[in-house]
């Protein structure tokens, strides 16, 4: 079972980690913030407005996921019947957002996570969700990617390489490749 300790411990990274990443974007202006990198792959040629819409998303996303675990027993949040309500602000219109409203809307759905997480039991952080790219992780597991994943974009969009790189579950750097 989980204990205090780690519970606490991902508590404070998760702190830790997005005020780093707010801290970053902070210093970006609404024309930056606007221009993705084109030379780069992927994610990494975002500009930071879909970044932070990418981000809102995918706390959205791991939140779901995280309350089938705990409602149903190893399910498989890729089956198609996890569905997430779209954002006020989509990837799709990104652009058209200014950075304060990117930023209130991430804020707002880390605010719900962390809601969810500080209302679970130590029992439920053992709780696990079978997804098809990343495979089966627990709760706690899921929750740390929350981190993770602000370490690896709060690089991006410093122009960075990240000392985080997601484990797939085919073994892959990208499962897209």
């Amino acid at each position: 079972m989980v204990t205090r300790q780690q519970i606490d411990d991902l508590f404070a990274k998760l702190t830790r980690e997005r005020d780093g990443l707010l801290a970053a974007v902070r210093e970006i202006d609404e024309a930056q913030a606007s221009t993705g990198k084109p030379e780069a792959d992927g994610e990494a040629g975002w500009s930071v407005k879909q970044q932070l819409v990418h981000l809102a998303q995918m706390d959205r996303s791991y939140r779901s996921w995280i309350r089938r675990a705990i409602a149903e027993d190893r399910p498989d949040v890729s089956d198609g019947r996890t569905v997430t309500p779209p954002l006020a602000h989509p990837m799709e219109r990104a652009a058209d957002a200014t950075v304060d409203q990117l930023v209130r809307q991430l804020n707002e759905e880390r605010a719900e996570t962390l809601e969810l997480a500080r209302g679970l039991g130590p029992e439920q952080f053992d709780r696990t969700a079978r997804q098809q790219t990343f495979g089966e992780l627990s709760v706690l597991q899921w929750l740390r990617s929350y981190y993770r994943h602000d370490r690896m974009h709060h690089a991006q969009i410093l122009g960075e390489e990240s000392d985080y790189q997601p484990r797939y579950a085919t073994g892959q750097r990208e499962p897209r490749q």
